[in-house]
């Protein structure tokens, strides 16, 4: 059986197109910013999650305090020293050690100018957890391995050279011969972002930087991926005896630290964009007591028949879900295409984008659309409700 008071709210958006249209669109842009917004951030989250989930098995050590010598020469140094390093080496068991170098410097290739960090490893290190896409590992002396994301940008190739250091005519700079092309490895959860860096060895690092025997950083990579909550503890131990000298984390807590921020970040924006549905609802109302008004002797009619207060509260809130429906389908499937578009260019990757975590924002949103419609249409749907029939009748 068909509603009569269905059709009416269906006859009152007939009528007036124009003006439900553009309140409808009000709902499409805030459907559109918080599913977009949503599926954007769950993507990033999905990524990174990814990508720092491949060093899992990876412990990474860095130094917690700043020492100062006490000699006659006073220096600042920081980082881990040898004997520090050996007793990592000593209660890491039989995982492997990784002793890392870092810095950030300027360099030239060929003409251009560039900056970006520089590790120094030892050769025998770096098959352990990199992966050589073109050419071969370097042996010591000038050779070096580029990451991917610099020789793309400086078109480098097995052969090019670098030249470290600030350009300047009055020094004399090293210059490294590029032995090898790193593969791609994107935000890595072991502290080393090679994909915009240098890596030469450890002996012609230390040549140039200095610090020998003091390193930024210890990785040690796990054999057995379970035993990571022991051989933390066994380096805790062992290093931090006296005092916290060493800080102890893995890709568990920082996967942890990262995706709770992009988690926060996206409520934010999220909530940017539903300022917009805010505006929407203003929208909605103000269609919602025009058509109250401009309906007011119709509204008269059916009280002084005998039509329950119900039914026409009814019939006012059917606008507004129509005008709600309206807006979140179109809105639904404008976010998906939107959506798309935005996180191919944001995140460069689709991979994510079609899993029920990431698409599920659409629904959230269509929801949230309607809802927002049929709450700014409570109030008009009570006040004509509430009409006395014959004040609605005498009304020109």
């Amino acid at each position: 059986m068909r509603d009569i008071f269905f059709d009416l709210s269906v006859r009152s958006v007939r009528l007036n197109f124009l003006r439900s249209l553009l309140a409808s669109i009000g709902i499409v842009i805030g459907v559109v910013a918080i599913s977009s917004m949503g599926m954007l951030g769950t993507n990033m989250q999905l990524s990174v999650k990814d990508q720092l989930s491949s060093n899992v098995n990876t412990v990474m050590l860095t130094s917690d305090v700043v020492k100062v010598s006490t000699s006659a020469n006073s220096s600042v140094q920081n980082g881990i020293d040898k004997s520090q390093l050996n007793d990592i080496k000593s209660s890491a068991g039989q995982n492997q050690v990784v002793p890392i170098h870092h810095t950030s410097t300027q360099f030239t290739i060929g003409s251009t100018n560039g900056r970006g960090s520089v590790y120094g490893l030892d050769p025998n290190d770096i098959p352990k957890f990199l992966t050589i896409d073109q050419g071969a590992n370097i042996q010591g002396g000038n050779d070096a391995l580029v990451g991917a994301t610099i020789a793309s940008n400086f078109n480098m190739a097995v052969g090019s050279s670098i030249k470290i250091g600030q350009n300047c005519a009055t020094i004399v700079r090293p210059v490294l011969r590029v032995a090898g092309i790193l593969q791609a490895r994107g935000i890595a959860s072991d502290g080393v972002n090679a994909d915009n860096a240098i890596i030469v060895s450890d002996d012609w690092y230390t040549t140039h930087f200095g610090d020998k025997d003091v390193y930024d950083q210890v990785n040690v990579i796990l054999q057995n991926v379970d035993t990571i909550n022991q051989t933390e503890a066994n380096i805790d131990r062992k290093v931090n005896r006296n005092t916290d000298v060493i800080r102890i984390s893995d890709a568990s807590s920082r996967l942890s630290t990262i995706t709770s921020t992009l988690g926060t970040i996206t409520t934010f924006i999220m909530a940017i964009g539903g300022i917009s549905l805010v505006v929407a609802a203003v929208s909605i109302f103000n269609v919602m007591m025009m058509s109250v008004k401009e309906r007011v002797q119709e509204i008269g009619i059916l009280l002084s028949i005998g039509t329950e207060k119900g039914e026409v509260r009814r019939m006012f809130l059917y606008e507004a879900l129509i005008l709600g429906i309206i807006g979140a389908v179109v809105g639904g499937i404008m976010s998906f295409i939107i959506g798309y578009t935005v996180v191919q260019a944001m995140i460069g990757s689709t991979a994510y984008f079609f899993l029920p975590e990431s698409l599920i924002y659409i629904p959230y949103g269509m929801i949230i659309g309607v809802v927002v419609c049929v709450v700014s249409g409570l109030y008009p749907a009570w006040m004509a409700s509430n009409m006395d029939p014959i004040d609605a009748l005498r009304n020109e």
